[in-house]
């Protein structure tokens, strides 16, 4: 909804109760998610902050000159979307801003939400760092009550802390000091129950049980929950939760008809309706409850009456509502389809209708988002008078209205001071709460069997003054240990347990530890969360530095062949053949080697796509050169005998370096289809070690990476049949046999490679991979090379063809 203004607020509010995600085609800019079941009371609240506007502008000692407008967004009661309607109102909608000096109002100067406690956490969060000023009018974590964390954060709902503190005075009222205690899993729940704890027994009080209500109602959590109620003696049960954790436990505790306990409700679920039937009666029947401050707020119902829809696209909250109340559709046009909705006009009554969005008698969170709206104006015009020269900001100056920063309004808001038409007082104290009002409930049944819920008095802040009485608990858990139940006698009486691993608890006397979150591990002590060990292999590492080394070695060595080979080019070891052949074995050995420094360092992007690409073209590149070798050397032997003179033309040097070309670009076809669908990516593994991360490449496609190998594998099967079938043949110098010893080695240490890397954790996988590839180079550049040097370098007698060929010679 929206109203132009010179000052806009902007507004958060759980017009709907679901959020639908459209499906994802990652073709296309994804549509923005929509909303279902639409909750006319929310809509109420919505209506009330315009209401307020509305009345703020019609009043000339308030603001005068100048005229509020207002942005309100539906969060859906989906964080994603009122974190993306927060930065919407903080940022505007527009794609782009002709003011380059980022001058002039922002587009809201201060927001009214959100009502969620795990909602205004992340947005007050953000928002906080630019001290753009929120105030709440139903989120009530104590959490949020830190100013160090959330700066700009206001509410006018009291925090979770003060209604401990309430229904602490209630239990004390009725001498009731053996209670028990459920609360939701949630940040509401939490919150209370540890404060609970604190607060009870500083009355004397014990808690018998504490148990929490699981978040996914699952049914044999929740009859295990019954069934501690039914075996405590504790008749007092206390509890902290919304109606969506509650209501299995009340259906489980029908079930099993748990009578004789009287309930404690929080402000979260002792006026809702739900709860309200005659099946509940004989089990919540007397239940007392606290309740969020009611108000009274003249002029309202007329104004929601007289609300009628418009055709402004930013105003389409309101065309919705009118849907859902009178079951019409604005796109039938007026007409009325058989079949289908009929037609919404525009002006049907809303007087003729009793919902809650009418229904005025009960304005609770209404109340607070008329008291939110009010104290924004309050301090914006407390801003408008001030005198130049006795200003608050640098310099004595005041705010510029015309360049009004959010800020601004903060300082303001936290001096706030002024009592609204209904005679309740209203003032922030230094952690952004007001003063602390609620109503006390109580569940009675009604002419027809149901239950009927009225206020029976009123209880503050200040009328827990006085000093308590001794805590009956004669010791403090210290930090980094959480407080677990003696067995046989009451919570009040505890064992003070170290948290596990991964765990803290920042608090004395806490009562669970919390678990760190994902890349954070628990300090030594317990009592903080820090950043888990980062592990992968690095160059600076004893491991990296050898590794790395024989890289080198390894390089140099190749280096050192070529030369050799370079300079005896001419002679017979060289020549036989194929010098060429020899050269490329040289330069894809050399390759083997130097990929093997791309294992090494922090995984990067380009680094895990490069590392197993590399080595798979590399040892290709270089098994295929052996294989075309022993296929030269068969060729050549039998070309040697009459039935065989013409093998050879088919075994020309042009028909080697194409078939070493061919071999090889199939593997680069696996490794660009790999590295375009599924390439390897840097990923956080906390699996191996959950007191570390351990930096690693996930590979990605299981299958490219399979067949990667398996083109290796094959392609080394191959070559050392061949060469194993060869070894034999009539020669000086048949190299044939150490193509076989080179190919033996290889296939041993890969074979070996798959049972150590599958059982080696963490940098020690990638230590275990590395090792493999300069075992097979040195194993292939040893067995192949060393020999023909052995002969160049020590015996150049023999590095004649009449030596090489002696063999034959003397056959």
């Amino acid at each position: 909804m929206f109203q132009d203004g010179d000052l806009i607020l902007g507004g958060l509010f759980e017009v709907h109760f679901l959020t639908v995600f459209p499906e994802l085609s990652f073709r296309m800019e994804p549509e923005p998610p929509f909303c279902e079941q639409f909750d006319k009371a929310s809509f109420q609240q919505a209506q009330t902050m315009a209401f307020a506007i509305d009345e703020i502008n019609k009043n000339p000692n308030l603001l005068p000159n100048i005229t509020l407008g207002y942005h309100l967004y539906d969060n859906c009661v989906k964080l994603g979307v009122a974190f993306r309607a927060a930065t919407a109102l903080v940022s505007g909608t527009e794609d782009s801003f002709s003011n380059l000096n980022c001058a002039g109002l922002p587009p809201v100067i201060a927001i009214v939400g959100d009502p969620g406690s795990t909602h205004s956490i992340a947005i007050s969060s953000v928002l906080g760092l630019f001290r753009v000023p929120m105030v709440s009018y139903f989120a009530t974590c104590s959490c949020l009550s830190d100013r160090k964390k959330y700066p700009s954060f206001f509410r006018t709902i009291p925090s979770d802390a003060f209604q401990v503190r309430a229904m602490v005075q209630i239990l004390r009222y009725f001498e009731w000091t053996w209670v028990g205690l459920l609360y939701s899993d949630d940040d509401y729940g939490i919150h209370a129950s540890q404060s609970f704890h604190k607060d009870v027994q500083l009355f004397g009080g014990c808690v018998d049980f504490s148990e929490m209500l699981p978040r996914d109602n699952n049914r044999r959590d929740i009859q295990s929950i019954v069934g501690v109620i039914q075996a405590s003696t504790a008749r007092v049960v206390v509890v902290f939760s919304t109606e969506a954790y509650l209501l299995p436990l009340m259906d489980e505790v029908v079930l099993q008809n748990v009578t004789g306990r009287q309930w404690i409700a929080s402000e979260a679920w002792a006026t809702s309706p739900v709860f309200h039937t005659q099946r509940l009666m004989p089990f919540l029947g007397g239940t007392l409850g606290i309740a969020i401050r009611r108000g009274e707020i003249q002029g309202l119902r007329k104004f929601l009456y007289y609300l009628r829809p418009d055709n402004n696209p930013k105003n389409n909250m309101v065309r919705i509502f009118w849907e859902n109340m009178f079951g019409c559709s604005f796109d039938a046009g007026g007409r009325e389809v058989e079949g289908e909705k009929k037609g919404c006009l525009g002006q049907e009554d809303l007087k003729s209708t009793e919902t809650a969005y009418t229904d005025v008698s009960e304005l609770r969170a209404s109340y607070n988002v008329y008291k939110a709206v009010y104290a924004l104006a309050h301090a914006l015009h407390d801003l408008t008078q001030c005198e130049e020269g006795r200003g608050p900001f640098s310099g004595n100056r005041c705010a510029n209205i015309t360049n009004l920063q959010p800020w601004q309004v903060v300082h303001y808001l936290q001096k706030v001071n002024f009592t609204t038409g209904f005679g309740d007082h209203v003032s922030f104290d230094k952690n952004g709460d007001v003063l602390a009002i609620y109503d006390v409930m109580n569940w009675q049944p009604s002419s027809d069997g149901a239950i009927r819920v009225s206020t029976i008095g009123v209880v503050n802040e200040g009328a827990t003054a006085g000093k308590p009485p001794r805590s009956v608990c004669s010791e403090s858990c210290p930090l980094g240990t959480r407080r677990a139940r003696k067995k046989g006698l009451p919570v009040c009486c505890f064992d003070c347990l170290p948290c596990g691993d991964g765990e803290i608890s920042n608090t004395k006397d806490a009562i669970e530890c919390t678990r760190c979150p994902d890349e954070f591990w628990s300090s030594i002590n317990k009592d903080r969360c820090v950043p888990k060990e980062v592990e992968y292999l690095s160059y600076d590492a004893p491991l990296g530095i050898s590794l790395t080394t024989f890289s080198l070695l390894g390089t140099c060595f190749c280096t050192l062949v070529m030369v050799i080979f370079t300079h005896h080019r001419s002679t017979p070891v060289v020549r036989a053949n194929n010098s060429e052949l020899s050269f490329l074995l040289l330069f894809s050995l050399k390759l083997c080697f130097l990929c093997v420094l791309l294992f090494i360092g922090q995984p990067q992007v380009w680094t895990c796509q490069l590392r197993h690409a590399a080595f798979g073209i590399s040892f290709v590149l270089c098994v295929s050169s052996i294989l075309v070798k022993t296929m030269v050397v068969i060729a050549v032997f039998k070309s040697s005998r009459p039935e065989g003179k013409g093998v050879m033309k088919w075994f020309g040097v042009a028909q080697q370096r194409g078939t070493v070309m061919s071999l090889t670009a199939l593997q680069v076809l696996i490794c660009i289809i790999w590295l375009t669908t599924s390439s390897p990516t840097p990923y956080k593994n906390s699996q191996y070690i959950t007191s570390k991360i351990v930096y690693e490449c996930a590979i990605g496609s299981v299958a490219g990476f399979s067949m990667l190998l398996g083109y290796i594998g094959l392609l080394a099967a191959v070559s050392f049949i061949l060469a194993f079938l060869a070894r034999n043949l009539p020669d000086n110098f048949n190299e044939a046999k150490f193509i076989t010893f080179s190919m033996l080695i290889f296939c041993a240490v890969w074979i070996a490679f798959v049972p150590a890397y599958v059982s080696s954790p963490g940098k020690y996988a990638v230590a275990v991979e590395i090792f493999a590839i300069l075992a097979s180079s040195f194993g292939l550049l040893v067995a192949i090379f060393a020999p023909k040097c052995y002969i160049i370098l020590l015996h150049p007698e023999r590095n004649t063809k009449k030596v090489i060929m002696g063999r034959d010679s003397q056959n």
